[in-house]
């Protein structure tokens, strides 16, 4: 079995599009939430995303878009697109660089991508209406491959000619998690040197509104709104954009003298089994994802510093997930837990592989970003060591939960070098 570290990361969220913007942004506490005004074309009662800065991919034309110069592609290259798959590239274009890739070292047949995703349901919804209203000659001839699911992988892998292991990944809020957990093992394994995981989403009204018909977002009509682990949580706030981490065998990462963030230790999943769409009350499947990452990882509840929490500020969700941590890891001391969505909003596919890389971001520059928003901390959370501020020290071993619909749990683990 080889040993996987972290060796890339690329950001591209409402709290910062490059990696020094979002460290200051985790280290201090500034969300990246704001009122988002198309909500307001279908129900003003929900007001707040967070929004990715610096990017404009309101139109239906992606030729329209504009976004930073450093990541220009051509016409034909947009075309296939929809507005995550852009964050994508951009985030997979920092993380490149981040890591010190060259084009070789990509575009070969031991580096594979991993993408999570939920396709692009405004695009899909657009071309589908094409069709429909005026026909086969009027059809998006892109449309599958811009809108659909696996976009994310579709325009990724021809982009870069990927020639390894490829894939996407879906299974809601746990997505990229899967995604990290089998790039783990594709590299554990020696059938890769190097996968490069990517979660994104759009993050616009299409992507977050429905989940008003659930009643699971907040509506708060000011910032922040996302309070997870606060007595008065209402709800979750959406959010889109991409992160991208490059996972490389150690031996690999060595001998081109890549800098290392931190060792993947292991992961962990199970399914609660329980209800589509709610988590199990007593944070069942979540529990379990934990013990089985610990063990896969050789590691005891007691080593674990730091968690980030899936924590999405709803309060069935929240509420699960902090009787899972007190099976783990008891209600004297135990790990600091926080919950970054409180900054970033929660983004869906693109969650796990957001806070896993603000996991070992922090882990390689030194502090331990704080749980924002708490005013009256959840009674549930009483002998749990959730932290309000950010830390000005590292753990040295941490965790990163996931839960998606269905129950699906995926936990992962990581080590400083």
């Amino acid at each position: 079995m080889q040993n996987v570290v972290v060796t890339g990361l690329g950001f591209i969220t409402s709290i910062g599009t490059d990696k020094a913007t979002v460290a200051e942004s985790l280290r201090t506490l500034r969300h990246g939430i704001s009122v988002y005004e198309r909500f307001k074309e279908v129900d003003p009662a929900i007001s707040l995303a967070g929004q990715v800065k610096g990017f404009d991919v309101s139109s239906l034309d992606p030729e329209d878009w504009t976004y930073p110069a450093e990541y220009k592609l051509k016409r034909d290259q947009l075309r296939g697109m929809s507005p995550h798959v852009l964050y994508a590239h951009c985030a997979l274009r920092q993380a490149m660089a981040d890591a010190g890739l060259s084009a070789e070292d990509v575009s070969n047949p031991r580096t594979g991508l991993f993408t999570a995703s939920a396709g692009s349901t405004r695009h899909l919804h657009n071309n589908l209406s094409r069709l429909i209203n005026h026909g086969l000659r009027r059809a998006n001839p892109m449309g599958i491959v811009s809108s659909v699911t696996g976009t994310l992988s579709f325009n990724l892998v021809a982009l870069n000619q990927i020639k390894g292991a490829s894939g996407g990944f879906a299974s809601a809020c746990a997505s990229s998690g899967h995604a990290l957990g089998y790039a783990y093992d594709e590299i554990a394994l020696g059938r890769q040197d190097r996968v490069m995981v990517i979660g994104a989403e759009d993050g616009d009204l299409e992507t977050i509104l429905p989940f008003a018909g659930m009643r699971a977002l907040s509506p708060d009509k000011e910032p922040p709104g996302s309070r997870p682990f606060d007595k008065s949580r209402n709800g979750f706030v959406g959010t889109g954009g991409a992160t991208c981490v490059i996972l490389e065998s150690e031996a690999t990462a060595k001998a081109r003298g890549a800098e290392i963030y931190a060792r993947y230790a292991g992961w962990g999943q199970a399914s609660d089994g329980y209800n589509v769409a709610i988590s199990h009350p007593e944070g069942d499947g979540l529990a379990r994802a934990i013990q089985i990452a610990l063990e896969a990882s050789k590691l005891n509840a007691s080593d674990i510093e730091y968690v980030n929490a899936h924590a999405t500020s709803t309060p069935i969700g929240d509420t699960s997930e902090l009787k899972a941590l007190k099976t783990i890891f008891g209600t004297e001391g135990g790990p600091a837990v926080s919950s970054t969505k409180a900054l970033t909003g929660h983004g869906l596919s693109l969650a796990s592989a957001m806070e896993a890389g603000f996991t070992v971001l922090g882990m390689k520059e030194g502090f331990t970003p704080g749980s924002a928003n708490i005013t009256d901390l959840d009674d549930e959370a009483a002998g749990l060591n959730i932290i309000r501020e950010s830390l000005d020290s590292a753990p040295r071993v941490a965790i990163s939960n996931s839960s998606g619909f269905g129950g699906a749990n995926v936990v992962l683990a990581f080590a400083q070098v």
